[in-house]
C-alpha cells in the first residue's frame, strides 16, 4: 500500500498526505503536534499554503501569508513556529471570512512556520515552510516597552477596507501595542489577547486570539465575506480594551 500511496501523491500533488513523517523534517514536530494539535487526525495538505521569506531580515517582524481557500468547512486556523520558545502564534476562527490571512511574527531562530486548518470533521490540515533567521526575535525587548510615549497610543487602531468581487472585502488593520513576550529580562508578558470583527448588526465576521510571538504593533490582513462597516473589539492581557469602527 505504501508504494501505491506514494504514486498517488506524485500524480496528485494536492492530495492530503497523512502525517506519518514531517515533510519539513523538524526535530520538534512530534512534540509540537502533540502539544498544539492533540490526538486529532492530522494530514499534510498542499491546499494549506504558507509563504515566508527564505531569510528573515528582521526576526522581530517576519511576514507570513497563509492561504487555505481550497478547503471547505473551515472552523479554526492555528499558526505556530516549531522552534520558537513559545511556538503558538495565533488562533483564527474565520466565521464569515475568506481563506487568506497575513501577519508578521517574531522568530527566535530558523524554524518551520506552519498553519494547521481544522475542518468540520475535526481533521487538522497542515502546511508550512522554513524561514532562516539569525535569531533573537522572541527574547529582544520591544521598542514600545522602552518608550514612555507608547502609553498614550496603546490600543490605537488604524484600519482600511478594500472592496472585493461578489460582496467581499479586504481588511487591513494595525494595533499599537508592544506585544512583549515576557522573555526579555525585566519585562513582563503583555500582548493583545483577543480581537473580534463584527458587522453593523453585531454578528461575528472573524475572531482572533493573538499570542506572544505576534510582532509588535500587530498588522493583520484578511478577506471578509462581507461588504460594509466593520466593528473591531478586543482586549489585551491586562484588560485594556481595543475598539474601532472601519467604514469602506
Amino acid at each position: 500500500m505504501r508504494p501505491l500511496l506514494l504514486l498517488l501523491c506524485l500524480l496528485h500533488p494536492l492530495l492530503p498526505v497523512r502525517a506519518a513523517g514531517d515533510p519539513l523534517r523538524s526535530p520538534l514536530w512530534n512534540g509540537v503536534r502533540a502539544r498544539l494539535l492533540g490526538d486529532a487526525a492530522v494530514v499534510f495538505d498542499a491546499r494549506v499554503r504558507v509563504a515566508v521569506p527564505p531569510s528573515a531580515e528582521d526576526p522581530l517582524a517576519v511576514p507570513v501569508e497563509l492561504r487555505f481557500d481550497g478547503l471547505a468547512d473551515v472552523e479554526q486556523v492555528r499558526v505556530f513556529a516549531d522552534l520558537n520558545p513559545i511556538p503558538l502564534v495565533l488562533d483564527y476562527w474565520p466565521d464569515r471570512a475568506g481563506g487568506a490571512l497575513a501577519l508578521r511574527i517574531k522568530v527566535e531562530q530558523s524554524t518551520p512556520v506552519r498553519a494547521a486548518v481544522r475542518t468540520r470533521g475535526g481533521t487538522w490540515h497542515v502546511g508550512g515552510a522554513w524561514v532562516a533567521a539569525a535569531g533573537g526575535g522572541c527574547t529582544m525587548p520591544s521598542q514600545g516597552s522602552g518608550n514612555a510615549a507608547w502609553q498614550e497610543r496603546l490600543g490605537e487602531v488604524s484600519a482600511r477596507l478594500w472592496p472585493r468581487p461578489a460582496g467581499a472585502s479586504r481588511l487591513r488593520l494595525r494595533v499599537v501595542h508592544p506585544m512583549d513576550t515576557g522573555l526579555a529580562g525585566g519585562i513582563p508578558v503583555f500582548h493583545v489577547d483577543q480581537l473580534t470583527l463584527r458587522d453593523a448588526a453585531g454578528r461575528a465576521l472573524a475572531r482572533l486570539q493573538l499570542h506572544e510571538p505576534v510582532a509588535e504593533n500587530p498588522v493583520l490582513s484578511l478577506d471578509l465575506q462581507h461588504r460594509g462597516p466593520v466593528h473591531i473589539d478586543g482586549r489585551d492581557t491586562q484588560g485594556n480594551r481595543i475598539a474601532a469602527r472601519v467604514v469602506p
